[in-house]
């Protein structure tokens, strides 16, 4: 049987005291006397007992002020972006929705065999199969070399192995968000994204925040608790990669796609975490009436509150880029600002969105590939990055290389959505823009 052992007390515990001390509160000497106890085989006993601190400490004034709800957020963000009408024919308007769809799901398959890799260890794999750098999807090795082997469930996404998008976390949660705006409309609730989830999707086959979230839902809390409580992941990258349905579903409109990813994020995680997905959710929008990056991701930025860590990250990555616009270079500044937060943490992977798009200058290929060769959660932000420049390219302008090996076909854990064509997704899409409840 197999066990996510991030989700067992004393690991949920030592994640906390890491997720505090990021936050700025000091945790005393309680990380010791934790280790101390698995050491001795008593933590147990007092497994209780550390929660209890844990939780005080949780109440300690941080050195960021980063809020959950909504109307702080709003009086804390700069001025939205302005609602662009989108003047598009309806084919025009599939091909773009089609493209984005496209995007995320080839973005996704290529960054899925490295996923968590650092990019030093992603370096020397390609270069151990004459692929660096990545102009493709990824090569399988054979034999495999010691340290640099691919974990065999992930060979369906390696070069000349692809007969589709496979099913994906990734993928999974932008179908479920088409679902849930054709069962409950556009004014679904945070508690209707927590049903829809655990009505769709297996406890094993959700992870970190998500996992923490589904649990507390069968233990009798509601949104927004599931996301806070015993939940040391709240700040990592799981509500990001749910953004894009939102994106896609609102394009030209960034706030209202904000605010539909804030409903949907509010289950799982807080502050940053939250922050996270609304930014993506308003990039993606924007995307689709705009084709320079920097813009887009600025237009991201105005949905968000002005100071936070995550919008000083992305702040960062663009002057850095500014002053770059080399993606190695910035690669090393992010490190040495943000290298010491989980390789699933919201900022440095946000940091790679932003520095994908803008070094590969809006280019498909390149965008994703500087992403993904950026390491971290690379399937989650290659996955972004895809949505993002195919929402911009649209399908008819995607590389065939990148698509045909998708086969038009992805599937998925979702209900009545295990295996689709991908084109059928783009279509469900404009139909939802075009009914007359989504229509501002």
């Amino acid at each position: 049987m197999l066990i996510q052992q991030n989700l067992f007390p004393e690991n949920l515990q030592l994640a906390e005291i890491m997720r505090l001390n990021e936050s700025g509160i000091d945790t005393g000497d309680i990380k010791n006397r934790i280790e101390e106890a698995i050491q001795t085989g008593i933590f147990s006993q007092f497994e209780e007992t550390f929660w209890r601190e844990l939780e005080d400490l949780s109440r300690k004034p941080s050195c960021y002020y980063e809020p959950s709800d909504w109307e702080t957020i709003q009086q804390l963000k700069p001025s939205s972006s302005p609602v662009k009408e989108i003047h598009l024919d309806e084919e025009t308007l599939f091909d773009h929705i089609y493209g984005a769809w496209l995007g995320r799901c080839a973005g996704c398959v290529l960054g899925k065999p490295v996923e968590n890799w650092h990019r030093e260890k992603i370096e020397a794999y390609l270069n151990s199969v004459n692929a660096y750098p990545l102009t493709s999807y990824i090569p399988q090795r054979t034999p495999f070399l010691e340290g640099l082997h691919l974990h065999p469930c992930h060979l369906v996404a390696t070069l000349g192995n692809i007969h589709f998008m496979p099913r994906d976390d990734d993928i999974d949660y932008t179908i479920l968000g088409l679902h849930i705006l054709e069962t409950y409309g556009k004014d679904f609730t945070s508690d209707q994204v927590a049903l829809a989830t655990i009505n769709n999707l297996p406890f094993n086959l959700v992870y970190t925040a998500e996992a923490i979230a589904y649990r507390n839902l069968i233990n009798g809390l509601l949104p927004p608790k599931t996301a806070s409580f015993h939940n040391p992941y709240q700040e990592w990258i799981g509500a990001q990669i749910r953004a894009d349905v939102w994106g896609y579903t609102n394009p030209g409109n960034p706030p209202q796609a904000a605010e539909w990813a804030y409903r949907d994020a509010l289950y799982t995680h807080t502050g940053i975490g939250i922050y996270g997905e609304m930014w993506a959710a308003a990039c993606i929008a924007a995307a689709f009436v705009e084709g320079d990056p920097q813009k887009i991701i600025l237009a991201g930025l105005n949905e968000i509150p002005r100071e936070n860590r995550l919008t000083q990250a992305i702040i960062d990555t663009l002057n850095w880029l500014e002053k770059l616009n080399d993606w190695r270079g910035v690669w090393e500044l992010i490190q040495s600002k943000y290298g010491h937060y989980h390789p699933i943490h919201i900022i440095p992977n946000t940091c790679f969105i932003v520095m994908g798009p803008i070094t590969g200058e809006g280019n498909f290929e390149k965008s994703i590939c500087n992403t993904v060769m950026a390491g971290g959660d690379t399937d989650c932000t290659g996955a972004t990055v895809g949505s993002i420049i195919g929402a911009i390219c649209g399908s008819k302008n995607l590389p065939e290389k990148w698509i045909a090996p998708l086969n038009d076909r992805v599937k998925s854990l979702i209900l009545n959505f295990q295996d689709v064509k991908i084109s059928d997704l783009a279509k469900q899409t404009v139909k939802i823009i075009n009914s007359d409840e989504y229509k501002r």
